[in-house]
């Protein structure tokens, strides 16, 4: 049985381009963010002195931000070998951050999994329950 091909940014922005009343930002190119309804769900972040490599001391490149609940954040971040990571910037906050260079370790599937549980997080409580409502068969 063959591995799942790995997941890339297109895998994230189709997932979260899927979800009802999402918008990209910027529409088209860049580092983009995810909205729905005006609400930041996922998006990317550059280098901050606060997310650093243990091994090198450099700061990460590029870090992928995806909402999330509190029992989501230590589920992903406390499994062993687990790509998920936060940092003390994010304490407090339910949000889990994956390395852009680890998004391969995912495959399309888990990614859709993780950007649709973050929508679900920041989408209006009617929207979420009718986008799951719909879900059933």
């Amino acid at each position: 049985m063959s591995r799942p091909r790995a997941a890339t940014l297109r895998d994230v922005d189709e997932a979260a381009l899927a979800l009802p009343e999402v918008t990209r930002d910027p529409e088209s190119g860049g580092r983009p963010g995810y909205l729905v309804r005006g609400a930041t769900f996922v998006f990317s972040r550059g280098p901050r002195k606060d997310a650093v490599d243990p091994r090198t001391g450099a700061p990460y490149e590029v870090v992928l931000v995806f909402r999330c609940t509190a029992e989501d954040k230590e589920a992903l971040v406390g499994d062993p070998g687990s790509p998920w990571f936060t940092t003390p910037h994010w304490n407090g906050y339910n949000a889990v951050l994956l390395l852009e260079r680890d998004l391969g370790r995912l495959s399309p599937e888990e990614v859709r999994e993780v950007v649709t549980d973050a929508w679900l997080v920041r989408a209006p409580g009617r929207l979420a329950k009718d986008y799951l409502d719909g879900l059933d068969p």
